[in-house]
């Protein structure tokens, strides 16, 4: 295992997890499609009744152990009976970064089709047209896939600290300019406080129990719960000279609840760029997955300087799409590594590197056959590959892994663990062993019902 070398180290870099396209491309649209204030009110009591626990309690969990999530279960709990969910949590990110580096490559494909200025002119029933054809343009879709999965292995390449931690220095503060920049320059279009009102003004008679489960999902999709991200970046915090075990407990706790604060501030932010525009513009803010893609590019032609708009808002894209893909892709990494270990076959990073890129490389390909159509057959549930994966991993994967963890940590992890190190204090452990799991229960039954 590496480790950052600071603590502002893994903040930028969990919070460049949590704040790539989930916060700037998902967030969006799922709110766009739920209704708007209320929903994003329900998003954010999530996050701190729900969310902030399950945060404290993965870097906990990796931080305790200093393993990934492959290890971490066995270590902690003494044996290896709960290493099934360390298997499931690596379905999960397979089945996520599957359709996670096809958008990634949209957004590289978006930004340099904006340099060329190719959507001058475009209406938006031709930039719709300009989506599906791209959409079915399956070497170009598997090309910029692969170049998304290229540059993020490049920067997996080296160690955690020189890597990973190095480009989230860099990366994020970037990205955070960019977003104040372009939300307020969005916030004074003419007929922006429309957007702003179907942002912040709720209607709760939009709420339904779908809904609220649409909530709790993105919650944890935002904050990368119940992926391992927590738990492998946990594992990389900078140990003090003589620490044992035990952690300190301000330390991690302060580290996320700064993380969560920076997700929903850019979360809001990118809600702040995306409903002025389409509000402004006469779009339909419930236009799902294609939402960025399809309206912003005519809105950003009636700007001022189109061409600039356009392209800067593609490269805070593609930036907030690497930030997620290097922590997705470390998991797997992570957990190559460690199986590779536990079997007696040990592989460098560099060897596990290039296997999940192959991985990825063949869950990408798949996705994007399917989802083209050029493999009809390959559909899941009735969807194809892109919505099952979509769907699947955020309203039932992850938020199953989540309570699983809390379950654990909260049930099966033994006391002597936490004897005199303050890291368990009584409301957390309640809220571990009761609260999550019963409220993720309730909703989830409430939602088929």
């Amino acid at each position: 295992m590496g480790s950052f070398s600071s603590k502002i180290g893994v903040l930028l870099a969990a919070a460049g997890s949590a704040v790539g396209l989930g916060s700037i491309w998902k967030f969006p649209y799922v709110v766009g499609e739920n209704g708007g204030g209320a929903f994003i009110i329900l998003y954010v009591v999530c996050s701190l009744i729900f969310g902030l626990p399950l945060v404290i309690n993965e870097f906990m969990i990796g931080k305790l152990s200093g393993k990934s999530a492959y290890g971490a279960y066995r270590t902690l709990s003494g044996n290896s009976h709960w290493q099934w969910l360390s298997w499931v949590t690596f379905v999960t990110v397979t089945l996520l970064t599957s359709f996670y580096f096809v958008v990634t490559g949209w957004c590289f494909y978006y930004m340099v089709e904006a340099a060329m200025n190719t959507f001058a002119g475009m209406d938006a029933e031709g930039l719709t047209d300009f989506f599906e054809a791209f959409e079915h343009n399956v070497p170009t879709m598997i090309g910029y896939a692969i170049v998304a999965i290229v540059l993020t292995a490049a920067v997996l390449w080296f160690e955690v600290n020189k890597g990973i931690e190095r480009l989230s220095k860099i990366l994020m503060p970037l990205l955070f300019i960019m977003l104040i920049v372009m939300a307020v320059h969005m916030v004074f279009l003419d007929g922006g406080t429309a957007g702003l009102r179907f942002l912040f003004e709720p209607d709760f008679s939009k709420l339904t129990p779908k809904v609220i489960l649409g909530a709790v999902g993105l919650s944890f999709f935002t904050l990368s719960i119940g992926l391992g991200i927590l738990i492998t970046y946990g594992g990389y915090m900078p140990k003090e000279q003589g620490e044992t075990m035990d952690y300190k407990e301000e330390e991690v706790v302060t580290t996320s609840i700064q993380m969560i604060a920076l997700v929903i501030l850019v979360s809001l932010l990118a809600g702040m760029i995306v409903f002025p525009a389409v509000f402004a513009y006469g779009f339909s803010p419930a236009e799902g997955p294609q939402l960025t893609f399809v309206t912003l590019p005519a809105v950003f032609h009636n700007m001022f300087c189109p061409t600039l708009t356009s392209v800067s808002f593609f490269a805070l894209m593609c930036v907030a799409a690497i930030t997620s893909t290097i922590s997705l892709m470390e998991v797997m990494v992570a957990f190559v590594k460690e199986v590779s270990e536990d079997t007696k076959r040990p592989l460098n990073r560099h060897q596990s590197v290039m296997v999940v890129a192959v991985i990825q490389f063949v869950t990408n390909s798949l996705c994007i056959l399917s989802m083209t159509g050029a493999v009809k057959e390959f559909t899941v549930m009735g969807q194809d590959f892109f919505e099952a994966a979509n769907n699947l991993t955020t309203d039932y994967l992850i938020p199953l892994c989540a309570m699983a963890t809390s379950l654990f940590t909260g049930w099966f992890v033994p006391k002597a663990r936490y004897q005199g190190s303050g890291v368990m204090p009584f409301i957390h452990l309640m809220i571990l062993r009761w609260v999550v799991p019963i409220a993720i229960l309730i909703i989830f039954l409430e939602a088929r019902i």
